[in-house]
């Protein structure tokens, strides 16, 4: 365009501005006393004094020439998910495309595009937010209008910045378009083991719903951990209890489900993953000592310090070889309710421990044979070996043998020796990470109790690589045999100790089914959309994880070792929603995402929330299911916004590229006027006179 140069008037004046203005005061009242007395020059000599602060106040022309500058209009472009469903992408595009062919085709007038996608994490859509990161780099000056193409689903609407110019949504969308939904609204972040949870569901549709589907109830899936589903019937728009139990411990991911209906815009809200952590509400050890010694209190401390943990303790004080025919029934001021413990209720407790434990006649042989059963079942049962394991009366001997992992030779070798973690102990969760780096130099142990491996994997090791802690698993329940009764010189801190709390610690918990101490195990840990994917186990062998996504597709990746027993695999998931993993004969099932994306819980278009914005800025929200609407040019401050059209505002805005001021009246002729007009009503006067 052509340069424009304009001109105006501006004072610059020789006498601050109140002087003048007591001047003027001081003049008038002079004025006033010559016309009371009558003097005919009184009005010349007015407009003498009115000359003279007219120059005082230093008249100047102002020139200016501008260079125009053109207009802008800003659209925003909202490519969000829930502007993926149901055609609102192609609607957009081509109203986008309309949009761009007019603004073009007007002189002055510039177009600025800017598109937006789902916010990190499940930040929703950030309409606000890029149209204020848009705006900071546009001059206001040249804001002519702005024009967002969404479906009026955002999650920022407290950013909205002040805008000098109309705003304008054009909402995709269609006028019978109607959704589903399923929400989870109450779920805890964990249960007990066993126990009933229930969590509060609401499947509630929205928009135009057909009449067929308005009323009665749905059909909701729920599954745990991708097994097989079971049906729960919830009735619309109503919030229903749905009960769980949770059959393990750890993560637990459940899935909710609801059939898709015809029609209905998507169904990727017809679910919901919720992921609940399993815990025991309370551990119920059983430990019966035998030969008083001193590590008996070391378990007893260990057991009592977890207020987790409910310990039922009983210890036999009397020695072996003190026989005098006294009945077993009579020897405690309490008596030892075996039957009840050993019969009755076994199923009570997650882990039994004999401490220098032998037969004595106290448990008749069934017990013994219970107690093999209940382990079986799912049970654990732990094995602090003495010297009384090696003689005739070891519970050996018993039909607990038949499910210890290992038999006695009859030797206790009496020498000191320090224990040493294994190559299997080193990728087993009990003892791997005791130590760092070299071989530790812990405190030796006095004693061993010889044994023949029979079954199970040795953790470690004693003197000559003997067996020293073998652990085993046995039908569904977990036996560990630890051959030394010596323990406890490590919590004495003999000849610098070593970590025996951590170690029993581990011990007790692997037996009693702790997630992460299994040894053969498929972790699933997920940051943002980043899976990290473990496989524990007791050897190096090469795997590959095989991973379905939430839409059916397979990806095989390898997994690199990491560390002794520990393979692992980073997935960068492409999408939120449910995934299953599986590696050998494991599988595993984990949720990325949050329960129900924030993009899919309101997929009805609306100009709801925008309305009061776009009305304050005098805009318009106009349906693109109706057409794309005409542009038009309204003056600013009038309605910009009518049926089937909406208007932008011209700025008229100019870069200055000269400026120049030059006195309007030169200062002479000023003084000239004023001193002619002084002369004037002196000789009209003195003519009077």
């Amino acid at each position: 365009m052509d340069a424009l140069t304009t001109g105006t008037v501006v004072f610059d004046p020789l006498l601050p501005w109140g002087v003048l203005a007591a001047l003027a005061a001081g003049m008038a009242l002079l004025l006033v006393f010559a016309g009371w007395r009558g003097l005919l020059g009184a009005w010349v000599r007015a407009i003498g004094a009115a000359v003279l602060l007219f120059a005082l106040a230093n008249p100047s022309l102002q020139e200016e020439e501008r260079d125009p500058l053109s207009d802008i209009v800003l659209v925003v472009v909202d490519e969000s998910a829930s502007q993926r469903i149901g055609g609102r992408a192609e609607q957009t595009e081509a109203a986008l495309t309309a949009l761009e062919a007019e603004i073009t085709a007007r002189p002055n007038t510039d177009l600025q595009v800017v598109r937006l996608g789902d916010a990190p994490g499940d930040g929703g859509t950030l309409l606000m937010t890029a149209l204020s990161e848009a705006l900071a780099e546009i001059p206001q000056a040249r804001l002519a209008g702005v024009m967002l193409l969404s479906d009026g689903q955002l999650h920022d609407l407290d950013r909205l910045p002040p805008l000098p110019a109309p705003m304008h949504l054009l909402l995709s969308g269609q006028p019978d378009d109607w959704d589903r939904r399923l929400v989870v609204k109450n779920a805890p972040a964990f249960g007990i083991i066993g126990e009933e949870v229930s969590m509060v569901l609401r499947v509630e549709d929205q928009g135009a719903v057909p009449a067929s589907e308005a009323t009665g109830q749905v059909a909701v899936e729920v599954a745990i951990d991708g097994g097989d589903p079971f049906t729960a019937r919830i009735p619309l728009g109503r919030d229903i209890e749905v009960p769980l139990v949770l059959q393990h411990g750890g993560q637990n991911v459940v899935t909710f489900r609801v059939a898709e209906a015809e029609g209905e815009l998507t169904d990727r809200n017809n679910a919901a993953v919720v992921q609940i952590n399993g815990v025991r509400d309370r551990l119920r050890v059983l430990l019966v000592s035998g030969e008083p010694h001193a590590g008996e209190r070391t378990w007893r401390n260990l057991l009592k310090s977890d207020a987790a943990v409910d310990l039922v303790h009983f210890t036999i004080l009397r020695p072996p070889e003190k026989q005098d025919g006294v009945p077993v029934t009579e020897l405690s001021l309490i008596a030892f309710p075996t039957r009840e413990l050993f019969l009755d209720k076994i199923d009570e407790f997650d882990l039994i421990i004999f401490d220098r434990y032998s037969r004595r006649g106290i448990l008749p042989g069934i017990y013994y044979e219970n107690i093999a059963n209940y382990v079986r079942e799912g049970g654990a049962v732990l094995v602090a070996a003495g010297p009384e394991f090696a003689d005739a009366s070891s519970i050996y001997r018993s039909a607990l043998g038949d499910v210890l992992p290992g038999a006695p030779t009859a030797r206790v070798l009496e020498e000191g020796y320090r224990p040493q973690v294994s190559e299997v102990g080193l990728r087993h969760p009990v003892t791997a990470g005791l130590f760092q780096g070299e071989a530790p130099e812990w405190g030796r142990w006095m004693r061993l109790v010889e044994l023949d491996r029979t079954s199970g994997d040795v953790a470690m090791t004693g003197p000559g690589e003997r067996p020293l802690l073998i652990l085993d698993r046995v039908g569904e329940g977990r036996v560990a045999l630890l051959a030394s009764d010596q323990a406890w010189l490590w919590d004495r801190g003999f000849e610098g100790g070593g970590p025996q709390l951590e170690l029993l610690r581990r011990l007790a918990h692997w037996m009693m089914k702790e997630p992460e101490l299994e040894e053969d195990a498929l972790v699933a840990e997920a940051d943002g959309q980043t899976l990290t994917i473990t496989r524990r186990a007791l050897d190096d062998a090469p795997r590959e994880v095989t991973i379905t996504g939430p839409d059916g597709s397979v990806t095989v990746l390898p997994m690199d070792t990491v560390a002794p027993g520990r393979s692992q695999a980073v997935f960068d998931a492409p999408e939120p929603g449910l995934y299953r993993l599986a590696e050998g004969d494991l599988e595993r099932v984990t949720a990325l995402g949050p329960a129900a994306p924030r993009e899919f819980e309101e997929t009805i278009a609306s100009g709801a929330k925008l309305d009061p914005a776009v009305r304050e800025t005098r805009g318009g929200i106009v349906a693109l299911s109706e057409g794309v609407p005409d542009l038009r040019t309204v003056r600013e401050g009038r309605v910009a916004a009518g049926r089937g059209w909406i208007g932008i505002t011209p700025r008229d805005a100019a870069l200055t590229t000269d400026l120049r001021v030059s006195p309007l009246v030169a200062a002479w002729l000023f003084l000239a006027l004023a001193a002619l007009l002084s002369v004037a009503a002196w000789l009209r006067e003195g003519r009077r006179a």
